[in-house]
């Protein structure tokens, strides 16, 4: 007896597992830059601290609002292409159905398969199937503002209070490199996570994600310490 077996493919992560890699990323890094910054123009502790935090609070809701504002357009520009067929099925189902089954043809199929397929598949769900073979929208890459929303900003507060929590166990002398060296390995962990979870190699996406951490961080840095001195 034949048996089935259910198919788990990972571009059906891609829609949140971008939106918790991005907020993570630019939880640690946003936020280990600015505590660097700060701690690099000679502030106190207590100082450092409450940059952290606001920027912290101030990232996870503008992270929040900038993904639901983005992925908001892009629901829109799929609802109005989505408009735009179903006016079109209406008027011209014929046009319709010939242009569907020129899509298959260019992908592989004679024209009276593609034909038939065009007919059938526009007999079942005729928005459907353009919408998926004609406009590129499934269900896998359908825009969803608030998922977008909440995952971005969740993620970012969590990623923001690793290098906050760096700062609360280190010693005053050395918060810029207790917060630089852990959240590197903050960031080298998340590449890999992020790489694992998507199918992705684990080396080069830890590779990437670390060294422009490391990067935003040196700059950060300098520009405190030149401004501290100034100050």
């Amino acid at each position: 007896m034949r048996r089935l077996h259910r198919e788990r493919h990972l571009v059906r992560r891609i829609g949140w597992l971008r939106a918790a890699v991005l907020g993570a990323n630019d939880g640690i890094v946003s936020t280990a830059s600015l505590i660097v910054g700060v701690a690099a123009a000679a502030a106190t502790k207590g100082d450092v601290l409450l940059a952290g935090t606001a920027g912290l609070v101030a990232g996870a809701m503008s992270m929040a609002a900038g993904e639901y504002v983005s992925v908001s357009s892009q629901a829109d520009t799929e609802q109005a292409d989505l408009a735009r067929e179903t006016a079109e099925l209406r008027t011209n189902p014929a046009a319709e159905e010939d242009e569907l089954a020129g899509i298959y043809v260019k992908r592989g199929l004679d024209r009276e398969l593609a034909k038939r397929v065009a007919r059938e598949l526009m007999a079942k769900d005729a928005l459907a199937a353009h919408a998926r073979d004609e406009l590129g929208i499934s269900d896998i890459t359908t825009a969803r503002p608030i998922q977008a929303a909440i995952t971005s900003a969740l993620t970012f507060s969590v990623g923001a209070a690793m290098p906050l929590l760096a700062v609360v166990v280190s010693p005053a002398n050395y918060v810029v490199a207790c917060v630089a060296v852990s959240s590197l390995l903050y960031l080298a962990i998340l590449g890999a996570v992020g790489a694992r979870t998507g199918g992705a190699g684990i080396l080069k996406a830890t590779i990437r994600v670390t060294f422009w951490g490391a990067f935003a961080m040196a700059v950060t840095a300098g520009i405190g310490l030149v401004i501290g001195k100034a100050i």
